[in-house]
């Protein structure tokens, strides 16, 4: 994760993200155990995939973006976190959005507190995602005190 915050501002963090993924690699793995697609796709993600003549490089993307935003979240796929709690719904002229649920929601911090920019790419060998997300300011850590040893 790269994280950006001025010393001593007050306002939002940028935290950015990034991951690629073999599109073959999700395949197979989809192929060879179909109970997990439900395990790291949501019902409206896969119902966007299913039907179109690259459906495993668009869902490829959209693992690359649920590992990007974990990546940007600083958690990766942290205690009680669901694959399914980060989400990619598309507007309705295509442009894709980011969701989070669940225990992604949270890291996130209070509803209206965070936002998020995503950025899908694919070939037919592999797929990529950006995610960018705006959180809100965290807490500055404790001073360090120097004793002179």
């Amino acid at each position: 994760m790269e994280e950006h915050r001025t010393p001593g501002a007050a306002g939002p963090r940028v935290a950015v993200g990034v991951d690629l993924v073999e599109v073959a690699r999700v395949r197979s793995l989809l192929e060879d155990n179909p109970a997990a697609e439900t395990e790291l796709f949501t019902t409206r993600e896969i119902r966007y995939c299913a039907g179109k003549r690259n459906r495993y490089a668009r869902l490829a993307a959209r693992f690359a973006a649920k590992e990007a935003a974990l990546k940007a979240l600083g958690t990766g796929l942290g205690p009680r976190m669901r694959w399914t709690d980060v989400e990619v719904v598309n507007e309705p002229l295509g442009r894709p959005r980011l969701r989070l649920h669940g225990t992604a929601a949270e890291a996130a911090g209070a509803p209206g507190s965070w936002s998020a920019e995503i950025s899908l790419t694919h070939t037919d060998d592999y797929a990529m995602a950006q995610a960018i997300l705006l959180l809100p300011p965290a807490a500055d850590p404790p001073a360090t005190r120097r004793t002179g040893h």
